[in-house]
């Protein structure tokens, strides 16, 4: 059984956060070998899920995986300061920046330099440090509040939300831009209710931590027991699950949780129904493709965007410049002009069928 669990932290024991995280449901086990998948890449990743479902643990196993895990692993929630201290947090300050600055301090990017960045809540952030941290992930350096000079930075950004970020731009709240930077790479984390076969193995794992932590023996679920942690919606996911398995350990008797020992809670949450899916416009589709290009080729892009985008064309038109030349919105002379330049198009001879792909075709997955 795959296992993750956060490091010990006083701080857990009045956090939201999941503190493990397994991977025997089929839907886990699809997440499990995306994410493996994805992490030795340097692409920026956002992490999708309701509070508690193991975003930071997910971000955790993406560092460890990737060729940053002898680096820092900096984790921090953007909701937790106010929209004055948030920037200072980010991007550090100067001595003096503002009342309170006694001294200089780096910020969390500094502090992730070299390793990965993880950055919980990312749709709570003011629209201003919005702006601020797209700069600073195309430029990859840093000015810290009150000073002018720039600090290059080596890090790799991981984001998370609990909210959808679709909803959130077309409300003004989050930036289209940097949606589109952050969401190179999209993991989905299921709601513990709809990857019911993680709950027993969850819940075993959450008895024997509080087993050793309490001095107590062997404690085992009985068949009702379990039934019954199976049905359970679990509106909080995993910490939820872990608080009800604690509670339990007090009560129970004789090494057995009886169904009657699991105090579950009848506060109902009422979630949005999903919404149908709204099949993606041609220019989102282009701005995901040119950022993979982006992220993956680097400079000089023009012509060879270009001339791909041409050849594509002609190749779909079968060849036809006048169908190509209306497909793209250009006149035929031009059309014309651009496939001989290319060498697509050999004038006074017959052109033969290409026998397989152009070497310099780039192919951007849409």
């Amino acid at each position: 059984m795959q296992l993750l669990t956060l490091p010990p932290s006083p701080t857990l024991a009045t956090s939201i956060r999941a503190t493990a995280q397994v991977f025997e449901d089929p839907r886990s086990q699809a997440l499990l070998a995306h994410l493996q998948q994805v992490a030795p890449s340097e692409a920026s990743v956002l992490i999708i899920g309701e509070t508690g479902t193991g975003k930071e643990l997910v971000a955790r196993h993406i560092h460890n995986l990737s060729g940053r895990r002898n680096g820092p692993f900096v984790a921090v929630n953007c909701g937790a300061f106010s929209e004055s201290l948030v920037e200072a947090e980010l991007f550090g300050h100067e001595k003096g920046a503002f009342t309170g600055a006694l001294a200089s301090k780096a910020g969390w990017f500094e502090e992730a330099d070299g390793g990965t960045l993880f950055l919980d809540e990312i749709g709570d952030l003011p629209m201003a440090i919005q702006v601020k941290l797209l700069r600073v992930l195309q430029e990859r350096e840093v000015v810290r509040l009150g000073s002018r000079k720039s600090i290059p930075i080596n890090v790799r950004v991981l984001a998370a939300t609990n909210v959808q970020l679709d909803k959130a731009i077309n409300a003004g709240h989050f930036r289209e831009d940097l949606y589109y930077r952050l969401n190179v790479v999209s993991l989905q984390l299921y709601p513990l209710r709809e990857r019911p076969g993680d709950i027993l193995p969850l819940a075993r794992h959450f008895i024997r931590t509080y087993c050793e932590r309490l001095g107590y023996g062997e404690v085992r679920l009985s068949p009702e027991a379990e039934s019954k942690l199976v049905g359970y919606g679990w509106p909080g996911n995993i910490r939820e699950l872990e608080n009800v398995i604690h509670h339990t350990l007090l009560v129970c008797r004789n090494g057995v949780v009886q169904e009657d020992d699991l105090r579950l809670s009848h506060i109902r949450i009422e979630r949005q129904e999903a919404q149908p899916v709204v099949e993606e416009s041609a220019d989102a589709q282009l701005l995901r493709a040119f950022q993979r290009l982006f992220e993956e080729q680097g400079g000089a892009l023009h012509e060879l965007v270009e001339d791909s985008l041409l050849r594509a064309a002609y190749r779909y038109c079968h060849y036809n410049q006048v169908h190509t030349a209306n497909l793209l919105g250009l006149s035929r002379n031009v059309t014309r002009a651009r496939l001989i330049a290319i060498g697509e198009l050999v004038v006074n001879k017959r052109r033969p069928e290409p026998t397989g792909r152009d070497s310099r075709l780039v192919q951007l997955s849409i």
